[in-house]
């Protein structure tokens, strides 16, 4: 059944030869990798406003321009720079590559755990902020603002599930009728303002925010300018998931940066416009662009249809990370510092497990946070800032240490950039420290520890499993164990005297095993045992608590039985096997649980014997044939 439905939701199986077939060109692929970016123009404006106004009040709208034009181009420099990793580092991996690769393997391991922190606060942050464009526009919803979340979550997982290319044309379309949206409101908010029609939101909307007249200080800017930076996270994953594009993969990833900065500067640096001749309030209940659509259209069809379609871009803002983390993790799986699994394709040749973890995390923190974006934003960047700053400094590395053509050029603009990066990311850790980013800083060494942990153990079990292959000819298969076999059985019927005879025709060590729960239970098995001709033991142990498994435990470790040390036990579980899988939950199944204790046993192996069952006919009563009828007698 389980079967069933999950292959109605997720669909059929993909062979591995397709894997050439479920990638993206630009079109489709630029909105999925660069939707993160692209949507955080819903609330990175809102940001730098919480920040500015309770401190310095209506000259807000005088520094908000001036924050977001460093803003953008601090974009611009971070553009370019994943550019040229991805001409160095085409098969993915981004700043996790570049830093173990350029720099050493700890910074690379800070920058998987930094972008795993980002990566799980990117959805947890774009699912809250578009539950928070629902709440919005219907403000009745706003109780239930996490259960939506959770609900949205769900759904992008499924979708991810579903494979690359299926899951590109679902969440590609939403991207493009968000910046539709967003230009179009761009427009009309220029035109009615040039016609002279155009409101102060700040003189008639009623907030609990106060509106100070303290002076500019530097540390309220950079504040803003820390706050506006989610405008720049989610830079990242194009070269993260660089090998997901079409051939020519690199000259495609590359495209899709280009129109992921000119898709930002239009609508981030358009809406910081609107700002400016709006003048709009931050408040929990509204979001900025909610404001502005308000303003320009007023509460009809085209206010809604912003609200929507920002809903939709933020959700699927958190695909970025869908699309980036599993590869990301997969990569780090492979050189051993995450679980293997990770590294494994599902069945529609996606990286399942990563996709199902990032939306656990996800559903996690939006429980904890109560889907306040605000409360999650200042977790949101220190991560994200680290990975450009270590990427930034390997990519430096490179250039100082291979020189390739025009590397001078591309050293300057990766200087650039880890300067740039670099004080933003001391700015954002230092101005939202005490607001949670804290959090973050403790949680990153921590993930760090726990992969060199994980390494470690996987060296651990190479080392013991290795054979080296200048021993494979002294190897002998000549050595046998000396076998004894162990039945444990609760009555005597036809599985079990299948299963003696199987252990009895490899081995004649055959024990057969029996707990007895309380006195004079087992005395109908003496009895029908004593009637076999065998001279198979029959050991029976008292369980005054019931226990099962316990009993067979100590009796494997005790010295009762027959065998030697250095011998191998082989406990042999008979069990049998119902025609409808739900019939299984009918029976103890004990033979699960006494396989599972086992498996930490030495020398003892665990084997089951399965028996199969038929199904009894649906009509087995026999029928009677009825007397035929007697013609009636005439009148």
């Amino acid at each position: 059944m389980f079967g069933r439905i999950s292959h109605k939701i997720l669909g059929a199986k993909l062979a591995t030869s397709q894997l050439m077939h479920e990638k993206f060109g630009v079109f489709w692929g630029m909105p999925i990798l660069a939707s993160d970016a692209i949507s955080s123009v819903a609330y990175a404006v809102d940001e730098m406003l919480w920040a500015l106004i309770p401190a310095i009040g209506l000259l807000t709208y005088l520094w908000i321009p001036k924050v977001s034009a460093a803003i953008i181009f601090l974009l611009l420099v971070l553009t370019v720079s994943y550019q040229q990793i991805v001409d160095a580092y085409p098969g993915g991996g981004g700043a996790y590559i570049v830093a173990k690769d350029n720099l050493k393997t700890i910074y690379g391991l800070i920058v998987g755990a930094s972008l795993s922190v980002d990566y799980t606060l990117t959805v947890a942050v774009s699912i809250s902020a578009g539950t928070a464009a629902i709440t919005s526009a219907i403000p009745l919803l706003y109780p239930h603002r996490v259960v939506i979340s959770i609900a949205i979550i769900a759904l992008m997982v499924i979708g991810n599930l579903r494979g690359v290319r299926e899951s590109s044309r679902w969440f590609s379309i939403p991207t493009y009728a968000f910046m539709v949206a967003i230009v179009a409101l761009i427009a009309a908010g220029i035109i009615k303002h040039t016609s002279g029609g155009s409101v102060n939101i700040a003189e008639t909307v009623i907030t609990d925010v106060s509106l100070g007249t303290q002076a500019v200080a530097l540390f309220i800017i950079l504040r803003a300018f820390a706050s506006g930076c989610a405008a720049v996270t989610g830079v990242e994953a194009i070269s993260d998931a660089a090998p997901n594009f079409k051939e020519p993969s690199k000259r495609n990833a590359k495209l899709a940066y280009m129109l992921l900065a000119a898709s930002v500067l239009i609508t981030f640096g358009g809406i910081v416009y609107l700002t400016g001749i709006y003048h709009p309030v931050p408040n929990a209940q509204q979001t900025v662009i909610a404001q502005i659509a308000a303003a320009v259209f007023g509460r009809g069809t085209a206010f809604y249809l912003i609200q929507a379609t920002t809903t939709v871009i933020l959700a699927m803002a958190a695909n970025t990370a869908f699309a980036g983390f599993p590869i990301l993790l997969s990569i780090i799986a492979q050189d051993g510092y995450a679980p293997r699994q990770l590294a494994l394709r599902g069945h529609r040749l996606n990286f399942s497990n990563g996709i199902v973890f990032l939306g656990l995390m996800a559903i996690l923190l939006v429980i904890i946070f109560q889907g306040d974006t605000h409360l999650l934003i200042p977790l949101y960047a220190v991560g994200v800032f680290t990975s450009f700053t270590l990427a930034q400094f390997g990519m430096l590395m490179r250039w100082f240490k291979y020189k390739p053509e025009r590397w001078r050029v591309k050293a300057c603009i990766n200087g650039i950039g880890a300067v740039i990066t670099s004080i933003t990311t001391i700015i954002i850790a230092a101005e939202k420290f005490t607001a949670g980013a804290w959090i973050v800083l403790v949680i990153i060494p921590l993930i760090v520890m726990l992969m060199m942990r994980i390494k470690k153990h996987y060296n651990s079990v190479a080392k013991q499993l290795d054979v080296p292959n200048d021993t494979l000819d002294q190897i002998s298969f000549e050595a046998r164990y000396n076998h004894h076999f162990i039945v444990p059985i609760t009555s005597i019927n036809g599985l079990v005297i299948q299963a003696l005879r199987y252990a009895r025709s490899l081995t004649p060590n055959v024990e057969v095993f029996h707990v007895e729960t309380y006195e004079g239970e087992a005395d109908k098995l003496r009895r029908k045992w004593g009637m076999l001709n065998t001279d198979i033991t029959l050991v029976i142990k008292q369980s005054p608590y019931r226990e099962v498994v316990e009993p067979l435990i100590e009796y494997i470790d005790s010295e009762e039985h027959s065998s030697q040390p250095g011998d191998m036990i082989t406990v042999l579980l008979p069990q049998f096997i119902v025609s409808n899988r739900w019939e299984m939950l009918l029976h103890n199944n004990t033979s699960v649980f006494i396989g599972r204790a086992l498996f930490n046993k030495r020398n003892v192996a665990v084997s089951v014997l399965p028996f199969y069952l038929e199904d009894l006919p649906k009509h087995n009563k026999v029928k009677t044939p009825k007397p035929p009828k007697q013609p009636r007698p005439k009148q």
